[in-house]
């Protein structure tokens, strides 16, 4: 089906959010009458609810960042993206959206989660359970069906199939290195450290899951419809995984002393040994009676024992060590921005690190 079919027209003043929103029903459709699979009508049912419950169930701002990302460069170079680019930009920004509702599905299971955007997570529905794992896979194997229906013959169709394939193996990676690092500090806390900590958010070069690293994937796929090759630009790739890391630290933060009806789950970090920024900044702090403290209370579900290590937290003024940090981040990133050559580049840059810059989930 060509992109310029019903799902890439709309009302010329429709907003970029509503014509966003209206091609995921045009996808949605199509998936549930995929010629190539014979659903009955429970599973048509499951599949409409599945989709909507996973992939509909965040703010949407990966996705939208890849239109937002594409406006900004074509203004950049002093044009308007057209009807049918507006669409497959579109395209590209649910394919992360259907990616990041996969990842999201998995690691709720293997995390033991209970809220994920502030309703419970897909697999604790009683009608789900563990069939949620296929229903991850389903989400995966529709991204290329998604493709191949709209990419395929475009030249960038090769590059950008391998972009997602690469951004699935960096997450698994990823997501093997912090499981292990985890089982290790179960062992022995001692073992964390900024390097460690920084080993795991350089492995997720592209995303980590939950929303986090998806800064470069969504520049990366705006470049690849604006016609640039990835290899041009590994300084950029460089600034995004510094803004990612960034990223990951306000994530860390935010599930120890964000609010839970903000950022729409309970943190969990401490129960679950995490080897988050806090810990290995309070650990960084801390004499050996507060070390003590911390390694007899972290990673236990115990409220009390919880309520103790954000005491401790608290004591170490870590609250105050984030602010700095986050300050010096950004002023160092938009150094590093500012360097870059090219306007379009510069413009989509401080585009996302506005956005993240100081947010509270």
């Amino acid at each position: 089906m060509a992109a310029t079919g019903a799902g890439a027209s709309g009302p010329p003043a429709e907003t970029v959010a509503a014509a966003f929103r209206r091609v995921y029903d045009t996808l949605k459709a199509e998936l549930l009458r995929d010629p190539c699979f014979d659903f009955n009508d429970d599973a048509t049912q499951w599949l409409d609810s599945m989709l909507d419950y996973n992939v509909l169930g965040g703010k949407l701002n990966r996705g939208l960042a890849v239109v937002e990302s594409y406006k900004l460069l074509k203004a950049a170079s002093g044009t308007e993206p057209n009807e049918e680019e507006l669409f497959l930009a579109c395209i590209l920004g649910w394919g992360i959206e259907w990616l990041q509702a996969y990842f999201l599905i998995l690691d709720d299971i293997m995390g033991n989660s209970q809220t994920r955007r502030g309703k419970p997570c897909w697999y604790r529905l009683p009608k789900v359970g563990l069939i949620a794992i296929n229903d991850g896979l389903v989400l995966r194997s529709q991204i290329s069906r998604i493709f191949r229906r709209y990419i395929y013959g475009k030249s960038y169709y090769v590059d950008l199939v391998d972009l997602f394939n690469e951004v699935e193996f960096q997450t698994t990676s990823g997501q093997l290195l912090d499981q292990i690092a985890t089982n290790e500090g179960r062992k022995d806390l001692s073992k964390y450290n900024i390097q460690v900590y920084c080993g795991i958010q350089d492995s997720l070069l592209f995303i980590l899951f939950a929303a986090k690293h998806f800064l470069p994937y969504k520049v990366a796929c705006a470049l690849l419809l604006f016609g640039e090759s990835l290899d041009n630009y590994g300084q950029v790739k460089r600034i995004l995984v510094e803004m990612g890391v960034y990223f990951q630290s306000q994530d860390d933060y935010l599930d120890c002393f964000g609010e839970q009806e903000v950022i729409g789950k309970i943190g969990s970090d401490i129960e679950d040994f995490k080897c988050s920024w806090l810990f290995v900044q309070a650990l960084e702090r801390a004499d050996e009676k507060q070390k003590g403290v911390l390694f007899e209370n972290y990673g236990k579900s115990d409220p009390a024992c919880v309520a103790i290590v954000k005491d401790l937290y608290n004591e170490l003024d870590l609250q105050w060590v984030f602010s700095e940090y986050e300050r010096e981040s950004y002023e160092n990133l938009i150094s590093a921005i500012e360097a870059q050559p090219n306007e379009a580049v510069r413009s989509v840059l401080k585009s996302f690190l506005h956005k993240i810059y100081k947010r509270r989930k």
